[in-house]
């Protein structure tokens, strides 16, 4: 079985990703921020490094998918293959930030690679406002995430809403971040977990 875990930056996806992993016992596959080598870069300078960045996550989660196939194992994926595709790479092609031919090379690859793809059995939606992401993204306090700013959150935001509005790809999950401190209240996680529960039992 195969859980992915969906959200904006700061929204909480990768401590989710630990907590139910550890919880359910669950084989967690986490995106690949320590050994990116474009990330610093591209926060630096966007439109130079954002086709080479793009191109570096879709390769490392479409990798993760097939490790997902082989092993047999229930996995919990933190961010899936869509975000890529679906928000982060047209936001910054709408923003200048990736030209027309780097975007239409990157969104043919997808395509390819979605004719091999199948959704994830359950996808849990982190909903985050923009100050709440704000806060967990100075909290956790990367350099290369000083210089994010609060319009290009919104516009990832924005993008996240209409992608969650149409998701048709399989089961899917809403949590409210806002209104759960699921790191630090335990009862806040055991919602969590209950709703998914719920959802993996075939409850409603």
């Amino acid at each position: 079985m195969h859980i992915a875990i969906a959200g904006n930056i700061g929204a909480g996806k990768t401590s989710l990703t630990e907590l139910l992993a550890k919880h359910y016992k669950w084989t967690p596959l986490y995106e690949d921020v320590l050994e990116n080598p474009y990330l610093e870069d591209f926060y630096n300078k966007m439109e130079r490094w954002s086709f080479n960045l793009q191109v570096y996550f879709l390769n490392s989660r479409f990798r993760q998918i097939l490790d997902i196939r082989k092993s047999g194992k229930t996995t919990i994926q933190d961010r899936s293959i869509y975000e890529d595709a679906y928000i982060f790479a047209p936001n910054l092609h709408a923003m200048g930030l990736m030209s027309s031919r780097d975007f239409n090379n990157y969104s043919s690859l997808f395509n390819l690679m979605e004719e091999v793809v199948e959704g994830p059995n359950l996808l849990i939606y982190l909903r985050s406002s923009i100050p709440n992401l704000v806060k967990q993204i100075h909290k956790r306090g990367r350099d290369y995430e000083s210089s994010i700013s609060i319009d290009y959150l919104s516009k990832l935001n924005n993008r996240y809403e209409n992608w969650i509005e149409n998701y048709t790809k399989g089961k899917l999950l809403i949590i409210d971040v806002d209104r759960l401190d699921f790191i630090d209240n335990p009862e806040d996680l055991g919602t969590i977990i209950n709703k998914i529960d719920a959802e993996l039992n075939g409850l409603f």
